[in-house]
């Protein structure tokens, strides 16, 4: 009873004229930048910070994740009918999607990727409403000292979850907590990093780092070797799957989605590891195992599932806890700190409109999606054919112009072109950013936790061990961080990376 008065708040919410109008615009704007290649949800989301100033904030945080979620359906257009993933967690779908496309079945593996979709979204979105608060409870249990745990919990299953090298991972989340730590003191009112700079006096804007790191060090990459692009030039035929396709894309959906609504609440990449992990399940387990890569209607039906489940079971602990599992959702909670609302457990009480509100608006969000995919295909394949070159000047003008806007200060615009150049640079040593930004993110969190930890505790660092959930939380941390550097598993990380 208590779930249905929750939702009916959610829906009150949700359904006022404001609320669908930004859904709207996120998710049609998650649809397209999932379709352009090169331009991710993260950069998208990063410089579109400084417009949620002016909105209210469950409009915002609705329009924002609306641009999340709506961007894994976007990467299957282009996954399919142009063998180019719009979205990393779209890798996969072009295994079997591009191959139904050149065997004249676009039309079918869209409307499967169309239906996997929304039926995943559907589920986590429940999935969402029935976890979330027991979650939410028992982070309210947290103290000081539960919490820092919990946020080392977080920063290590980043280092660990991480692509590539473990020390990359390790020492962009170092660099991610010194940058956090620049400005000033709230304790002691020291001066911090800032090279005698007063302009550095309160510290660098996270919409700064996020819009260079992400934003413009992509613009970058994709400028250094824009993609070659192999069109299907016949013409899309009908959308409606056969009877037979229905048949073998029901259970990999239901598989996928499942796969996905569990990693997706991991720190890390969970809609991308929940695809991977889809449609290797799906691989082994089907009887149509020799036609994967050939076209087969479940190497589209899981992947394209199981990462629109995780992008919205990632919501679970941003939501709940406070703690972003990934950098979007690290965005999102730079977005409530902005409008003056404290991520935590507490939201769902005190911000029970906000809290229910962007939930249902996933529901409508995912009705929107189908409604504007599958009749809007001929625009998409349009827009994907116009060269990154004649479009990166605006993106450009748009990150410089909103970053401008935070302090009307030409400085903001220059550690926005810094760290630009450093996304570039780490992308070339192949060092994720994700970590970097977590690190910056959680860094004064868990400082201020720690601080208040040692001051309950009159300065005793055992009372992070004494307090049980504080202790089992450190406790898989490290165990998380020895399995990772076992040789083995190190061996089969540098594998995988080298391969992708």
């Amino acid at each position: 009873m208590e779930l249905l008065n929750n939702l009916a708040v959610g829906f009150e919410a949700a359904l006022t004229w404001t609320n669908l109008v930004y859904c709207f615009i996120g998710v049609f704007l998650g649809t397209l930048i999932g379709v352009l290649p090169g331009l991710g949800p993260t950069a998208t989301i990063a410089m579109l910070l400084p417009i949620t100033f002016t909105l209210p904030p469950v409009s915002a945080l609705i329009m924002l994740a609306g641009i999340y979620y709506g961007s894994q359906y976007g990467g299957s257009t282009t996954a399919i009918l142009v063998n180019l993933p719009g979205e990393a967690a779209s890798v996969v779908t072009t295994l079997d999607g591009y191959q139904m496309a050149r065997q004249g079945r676009a039309g079918v593996a869209l409307a499967t990727a169309a239906i996997g979709s929304f039926f995943a979204g559907t589920v986590a979105t429940v999935i969402i409403a029935f976890f979330a608060p027991p979650l939410a409870e028992i982070g309210l249990m947290f103290g000081a000292a539960e919490y820092f745990s919990l946020m080392v919990l977080g920063l290590v299953a980043a280092i660990v979850l991480a692509r590539g090298s473990l020390l990359h991972a390790l020492g962009m989340v170092v660099l991610g907590l010194l940058l956090g730590l620049i400005g000033t003191d709230v304790n002691s009112g020291a001066l911090r990093f800032t090279f005698d700079n007063p302009r550095l006096a309160d510290g660098i804007s996270f919409v700064v780092v996020a819009m260079g790191m992400f934003g413009l060090g992509e613009i970058i990459r994709n400028l250094e070797h824009e993609a070659t692009r192999t069109m299907v030039t016949s013409k899309i035929e009908s959308l409606i799957p056969t009877r037979e396709d229905v048949r073998r894309m029901i259970a990999p959906i239901l598989r996928g989605t499942a796969i996905g609504s569990v990693l997706g609440i991991l720190p890390g990449s969970g809609s991308i590891l929940g695809a991977f992990a889809a449609y290797s399940v799906e691989k082994k387990v089907s009887k149509y195992s020799a036609e994967f890569g050939k076209g087969a209607i479940e190497g589209v039906a899981a992947p394209e599932s199981a990462n629109n489940a995780g992008a919205q079971t990632s919501f679970i602990p941003m939501l709940t806890l406070g703690i972003p599992s990934n950098p979007v959702m690290a965005l999102m909670i730079g977005a409530m700190i902005i409008q003056g609302i404290q991520p935590g457990p507490a939201v769902i009480d005190e911000q029970p409109d906000l809290f229910w509100g962007v939930i249902v608006s996933m529901w409508i969000g995912n009705l929107f999606l189908v409604i504007l995919n599958l009749p809007l295909i001929g625009l998409w394949v349009r827009i994907v054919t116009v060269p990154y070159h004649l479009l990166y000047p605006a993106i450009l003008a748009f990150a410089a112009v909103g970053v401008f806007s935070l302090n009307n200060t030409e400085f903001d615009v220059l550690l926005l072109a810094l760290f630009g150049v450093l996304g570039y640079v780490f992308a070339k040593l192949d060092c994720e950013p994700a970590p970097m930004l977590l690190g910056f993110i959680l860094g004064p969190m868990m400082e201020e936790y720690l601080r208040r930890a040692l001051l309950l505790s009159r300065g005793d660092p055992m009372t992070f061990i004494e307090r049980p959930i504080s202790a089992g939380l450190l406790a898989c941390a490290v165990v998380a961080i020895i399995i990772a550097f076992l040789p083995a598993i190190s061996r089969k990380r540098e594998e995988v990376f080298q391969e992708d």
